[in-house]
């Protein structure tokens, strides 16, 4: 096992701002907003009303519930809220327990390269083997082939992770990418895990389509995997959900009572509001991510143009630079904080992906900050 690429770097950051050095950072995916105040009072007032005790495991019947009403209502799924939904401690904790539910000592997983880092810890915790799918840009965007997962695909692959909206590419899946990847699994008879924690954050034009809803003959063999922190800006709160086959989330229930028990009981009312109630205060989120995207890619030439989520990457593949010397340079140098795409596999090489999760002073200063040190180390 190994930190994640951002823990890493946070520990090069306090050694750094220790030594006296001012330091801005443009790297986590954190959304700077506050969680919504109808969110928070509904917390409040579940805590006043005593429900602090012991959760149900499975998730809290309310929040299920509501689970199941957000899957209908945005993503045209139906799902049993009583067998086919499990409330887990954030997204991470989903695809621990979907992991360790589903593989075995040896089997392979497939993970497009680049992809979020911290996928690759619980693999290996399950006792899998992770084989890389080499992913291809076309057109300004990351993309995933027939041809590549045909290429990547062994005997003993059992299980393919597709994260859409995709970080940190930025680009969201189309419906004919989504077929292209239905169709492998279910020709190789492989599971497919899906995090779709991104899906509320998309622009011009571009819409997040769950692949079960593009493909619904994969509902037997596959386990969406979602959370409230991106959509609510509700990170710290620690509340995710899963929708799968009833065998399947029986098991990965049995994996999180050993484990986590689930998120606290209060936490798991509000989260009901949350996903039922006005989604206006999403809507504006949405639309100031948006800003903040289009402020990026006016600085920044270099930045390819994200189709979801708050994350660019800027391509200076060209530059023959390994990434994380350059990232280094900007922070040391120009005291601009930025993560080296290489550290999401080899894929990311030549890329830097940069947040505009936070905005305001924070943005605006790193971006002058970045720009002069990219300007100053262009070759």
């Amino acid at each position: 096992m190994q930190p994640t690429a951002v823990n890493a770097i946070l520990a090069e950051v306090r050694a750094l701002q220790a030594q006296g050095q001012s330091l801005v950072s443009l790297m986590r995916g954190e959304p700077d907003f506050p969680t919504p105040p109808h969110i928070v009072a509904a917390a409040a007032r579940a805590a006043q009303a005593g429900r602090t005790g012991y959760p149900d495991n499975r998730g809290e019947k309310v929040l299920r519930d509501a689970v199941a009403v957000k899957l209908q209502r945005d993503n045209a799924l139906t799902y049993d809220p009583g067998t086919e939904i499990l409330v887990t401690t954030g997204a991470t904790f989903g695809i621990y327990a979907a992991l360790m539910a589903l593989i075995n000592p040896g089997d392979e997983v497939l993970l497009p390269d680049p992809i979020y880092d911290a996928y690759q810890s619980p693999i290996r915790l399950a006792g899998g083997v992770i084989r890389s799918v080499t992913s291809e840009i076309h057109n300004g965007r990351f993309t995933i082939t027939a041809e590549a997962l045909e290429a990547a695909w062994t005997p003993a692959v059992k299980l393919l992770i597709l994260n859409t909206p995709w970080n940190p590419v930025g680009s969201v899946t189309t419906p004919a990418e989504l077929h292209i990847i239905a169709d492998f699994c279910l020709r190789h008879n492989l599971w497919l895990l899906t995090d779709e924690i991104y899906e509320a954050i998309t622009y011009a034009g571009h819409r997040h389509v769950s692949p079960l809803a593009a493909s619904p003959s994969l509902r037997d063999r596959a386990i969406l995997v979602n959370s409230l922190s991106k959509t609510y800006s509700m990170t710290g709160w620690r509340v995710g959900y899963c929708a799968g086959p009833a065998a399947v989330i029986q098991a990965m229930y049995l994996v999180l009572a050993q484990s986590s028990r689930g998120p606290a009981t209060f936490l798991q009312d509000a989260a009901a509001i949350a996903l039922t109630g006005s989604q206006d205060c999403v809507t504006e989120m949405v639309a100031e991510y948006g800003r903040r995207r289009d402020l990026v890619l006016n600085h920044l030439p270099e930045a390819m143009s994200p189709e979801g989520g708050f994350f660019t990457m800027l391509d200076l593949r060209r530059w023959a630079i390994p990434s994380n010397e350059i990232r280094q340079r900007l922070m040391r140098d120009f005291g601009v904080v930025t993560v080296h795409g290489s550290a999401y596999g080899p894929g990311g090489e030549g890329t830097l992906r940069v947040s505009f999760a936070s905005g305001g002073d924070t943005l605006a200063k790193g971006l002058e900050r970045l720009a002069a040190g990219l300007a100053e180390l262009r070759p």
